[in-house]
């Protein structure tokens, strides 16, 4: 279903710096719901971490300006949605003009305070305001961060109003910081984790050993994003994305058994990193929350695609967009009577005109 098609789209990238430069931020983007888990464990350290989150760049957004489906604010009552992007950013640019390499939605229910994790694949033919049928990708660059939620909501019926972007490019340093991960390494691929190792090593200045059996092991930083870049076994690009919410979530679950003062050092580390709307106060105003929230799981979207090239572009097409909303509000949020918006059955139609792809 267009799988291989991105794989091969990806190859002529492997032993590009640059490619391994954009690689790094994009994993970096979700480093917020890291934040937000420092916060909750270092509670003692309450003036230090207030005085940490002022590092943050900070960003006003006017919410009216951010487009959500009619009915939609009504029918996702109780669930916060955050996007995390991660952009391909020269000297810091942040606010627009570049693309979101990666997209991920971080899915609150506020209820039960179950966290799920969306990635949205960057090359999903979606509808970008009034500039027509495009990759969702380039809506950051044509608009920023008010574009992309307004198109994640018109596309995916939701209501995002809040998001943080990083440039982030030290997740070596991130994962040597927690002291490592636990990653289940298959056979299937030894062989590409030690070619990036070697590749990794040599473009970070950082020593590494070679993964030697497969099975759970404890990954230092340059083997993680080893790890990370592998896209060569079956599943291609999406499973390489898959294997991205892994690495996170193991720094989660590891950030978590951490001291304060090692969080601390964390949070000074990648807090200056962070463009958001999310004030400090409204994060400091999270904390009691934060020690009940629960990661229950992560998972790609559109579930369904079709790859095929439009006026020489290549785009992942949903197969159709109005099945995939559907089964992402019956999946995630537990809509299973959940009806589309006309907004999304228009922009389906819209698609299925240009493809042919029902």
């Amino acid at each position: 279903m267009g799988k291989h098609s991105l794989d091969e789209e990806v190859k002529t990238k492997k032993k590009s710096t640059k490619g391994f430069s954009k690689f790094l931020k994009v994993i970096g983007i979700v480093i917020l719901i890291i934040i937000l888990i420092v916060l909750g464990v270092g509670i003692g350290a309450y003036v230090y971490v207030r005085n940490s989150l002022g590092q943050m760049q900070q960003v006003d957004i006017d919410e009216e300006k951010i487009e959500i489906n009619e009915g939609v604010q009504e029918a996702l009552t109780g669930y916060r949605t955050i996007a995390l992007f991660g952009v391909d950013s020269r000297e810091d640019q942040l606010e627009k003009g570049t693309r979101s390499d990666c997209i991920m939605l971080a899915i609150i229910d506020q209820k039960t305070k179950a966290v799920k994790l969306v990635s949205v694949y960057r090359d999903t033919y979606l509808q970008i305001g009034n500039r027509g049928l495009d990759k969702i990708t380039h809506a950051y660059a044509y608009g920023g961060a008010e574009l992309s939620m307004s198109a994640l909501n018109t596309n995916l019926d939701l209501n995002i109003k809040e998001f943080a972007t990083v440039n982030f490019d030290s997740l070596v340093d991130i994962v040597d910081a927690v002291g490592g991960i636990k990653i289940n390494i298959e056979s299937s691929e030894i062989k590409y984790i030690n070619d990036y190792i070697s590749a990794t090593s040599q473009i970070v200045g950082k020593n590494s050993s070679q993964v030697t059996k497969a099975g759970t092991q404890t990954l230092d930083g340059v083997q993680a994003v080893a790890y990370s870049r592998i896209r060569y076994t079956s599943g291609g690009d999406y499973k390489r994305t898959e294997r991205m919410r892994t690495v996170l979530m193991a720094i989660v679950d590891k950030a978590k058994t951490l001291s304060v003062g090692n969080l601390n050092k964390l949070a000074t580390t990648v807090l200056p990193r962070v463009y958001t709307n999310i004030s400090p106060d409204e994060i400091m105003s999270m904390i009691p929350q934060l020690a009940t929230y629960k990661f229950e799981e992560s998972m790609g979207w559109p579930y369904d695609t079709k790859g095929d090239t439009i006026g020489g572009v290549w785009y992942g097409v949903p197969v159709n967009l109005e099945e995939n909303v559907k089964k992402l509000h019956q999946q995630v949020l537990g809509q299973t009577d959940y009806t589309i918006s006309q907004k999304v059955k228009n922009i389906s139609n819209s698609i299925i005109s240009k493809t042919g792809y029902k």
